[in-house]
């Protein structure tokens, strides 16, 4: 029987997106048809740098021209910015299975879904980036997505903390505005992918404020103080605001804790 670790491996080294996004859901229904052994054997690598295409060429984000709503080109550059997070996303999620062993099933099966529907996201993105006359890795982009994967990658607490609960959520936040704008524009295609993007973000950052409380919980720590403490320590301040206050209690934050890291803001 295949090794979910190995495969999950192979998935998170392949160069080709299409391919990589095959293999992430077959593996996901794999999983879920009790297909797959964990062998605890199998080695960690670090993977400092995952599998991704030649292109886009990675710059430093103040590289990056700005984005406008109000031209076709403006709108493929803001698709090919969110393709590129969802290309991402697929590797982030499949990295949060391979790495961390010490968990139980119900941990892989919540991280492989995710992963499957990031899959989906980015699939979506780069269809409709085709249809525009676009592809995924025509546009630049930056590679900092992944820094805080490598930063976290020793301990599946802060990995908690600091992927869905910051990254991710911080998505909620923005991605309603950005629906709106391109409604502005009569840009009914790029709202309604956006919107199916959005749902779906919702479930994973509920699925990561869940873990992060069940490893407090057995680990001894207040959710809320340990959270502040390890924003200050990856990235020296609190979240940036607004909050999506409603999309975030649905994902899981408690009223209080939205409170206490706005006045920490």
């Amino acid at each position: 029987m295949p090794d979910l670790y190995r495969r999950a491996e192979a998935a998170i080294l392949e160069r080709d997106p299409g391919a990589k996004c095959e293999q992430t859901r077959q593996l996901c229904r794999d999983w879920q048809q009790g297909g797959l052994l964990r062998r605890s054997d199998s080695p960690i690598l670090p993977i400092d740098d995952p599998g991704r295409p030649a292109l886009p060429r990675m710059v430093d984000p103040r590289e990056l021209p700005r984005r406008s709503f109000a031209s076709g080109a403006g709108r493929v550059r803001l698709l090919h910015a969110f393709a590129h997070i969802e290309f991402n996303a697929v590797n982030i999620a499949l990295d949060a299975i391979y790495r961390f062993r010490e968990v139980p099933d119900s941990y892989i099966g919540d991280w492989l879904g995710v992963a499957a529907e990031e899959a989906v996201h980015y699939t979506m993105l780069e269809s409709e980036l085709r249809r525009r006359g676009s592809f995924y890795g025509e546009l630049d982009a930056h590679g900092g997505l992944w820094d805080m994967v490598c930063k976290t990658r020793g301990n599946l607490l802060h990995r908690m903390a600091l992927v869905p609960r910051v990254m991710e959520a911080r998505g909620l936040d923005v991605t309603p505005g950005m629906i709106e704008r391109f409604r502005q524009f009569g840009d009914e295609a790029a709202a309604e992918i956006l919107e199916i993007i959005y749902r779906d973000e919702v479930g994973h950052v509920r699925i990561g404020n869940h873990w992060y409380r069940r490893l407090c919980e057995l680990q001894g720590l207040e959710p809320m103080t340990t959270f502040r403490s390890l924003l200050e320590a990856y990235l020296g301040q609190g979240l940036r605001g607004p909050l999506n206050w409603s999309a975030r209690i649905q994902a899981g934050f408690e009223r209080a804790e939205l409170e206490a890291l706005e006045r920490q803001d």
